[in-house]
């Protein structure tokens, strides 16, 4: 077997992924017979047959299956190289997208970057807000470098920073409730209640939190004004707790807590990409994030 160039492992990815070779040529802006060619060599140095000719359209044999989710790696690889040698040319990072989440307290996450870029007068800090699967989505999608919010912890693309935890409440207004206000209310009876929802800012929403199916409901773009509309006994919902404190305590909001509405606890995280290099600007922002971590997981 021959050595192979990674020109044509470039070839024989975009051929997979755009299902023939013209499609493919059109992707790497190459002629036909230059992709063509790239491949019958690959294919050739290998000592294998990684397309099946035989059909209206080429597919890839069990061996060309094998050897491009192996290839697939590589090319991953030499992505993130390219972009680690782009950050390198560029010296520090003009700006950094951070994008703070529902989940996290508007106050500690501003305090957090605060203390960061009062220093750092040479980034620009590209600040958002997003909710529920949004901030996850857009990191993904490398919208993001940073987000402040909840992330599902499984996805090896992920690394992050614990920041503490944060309940949500289930909450009415007094006077809301056609019955007694008890923890043991059931879905059934809270059907017929207009229920009020933050609108999901993915654009793929994947996720359908704290929802009673078939119940009317109002559709806000954050807790605060949520907060507002279940106060003034519009509907119900849930509530960060760091937010509606003083309204339990001094009997604004009532919980409802119990065996159907149990709330949820959220682990509020920093997260970035792992397989993205970053630049050190990012990394200091990283290294910051992580000594003030201690402070915020006890409030």
């Amino acid at each position: 077997m021959q050595n192979f160039t990674l020109q044509e492992i470039q070839c024989f990815d975009a051929v997979v992924r755009e299902g023939g070779f013209q499609a493919a040529a059109a992707l790497l802006n190459r002629s036909h017979a230059a992709v063509f060619a790239a491949i019958a060599k690959l294919e050739d140095n290998l000592g294998v047959a990684l397309f099946d000719r035989t059909g209206y359209r080429v597919a890839l044999t069990d061996a060309g299956r094998s050897f491009h989710r192996k290839a697939q790696s590589l090319i991953g690889e030499m992505e993130a190289l390219q972009l680690h040698a782009r950050q390198l040319a560029m010296g520090e990072e003009t700006h950094l997208r951070v994008i703070l989440g529902d989940a996290c307290p508007l106050n500690d996450g501003l305090q957090l970057l605060s203390g960061f870029f009062a220093n750092c007068h040479t980034t620009r800090l590209d600040l958002h807000f997003e909710t529920i699967g949004g901030p996850c989505e857009r990191l993904l999608e490398d919208e993001a470098d940073l987000i402040l919010h909840w992330i599902d912890k499984s996805d090896s693309r992920l690394e992050w920073i614990d920041l503490g935890t944060h309940s949500f409440v289930p909450v009415v207004a007094p006077g809301f409730l056609p019955f007694a206000p008890t923890g043991s209310i059931t879905p059934e009876q809270m059907r017929g209640l207009t229920q009020c929802i933050i609108r999901d800012t993915a654009r793929v929403p994947k996720l359908n939190y704290y929802i009673v199916e078939g119940a009317p409901q109002c559709t806000v773009a954050d807790h605060p004004m949520r907060r507002e509309v279940i106060l003034r006994g519009m509907a119900w919902g849930h509530l960060p707790h760091f937010m509606i404190e003083e309204d339990l305590r001094d009997g604004r909001l009532l919980s409802i807590t119990g065996e159907y509405f149990p709330g949820v606890e959220v682990a509020l995280v920093a997260a970035r990409r792992r397989d993205r290099p970053h630049g050190p600007i990012a990394n200091r922002l990283w290294d910051h994030i992580g000594a003030c971590a201690p402070d915020l997981q006890k409030r």
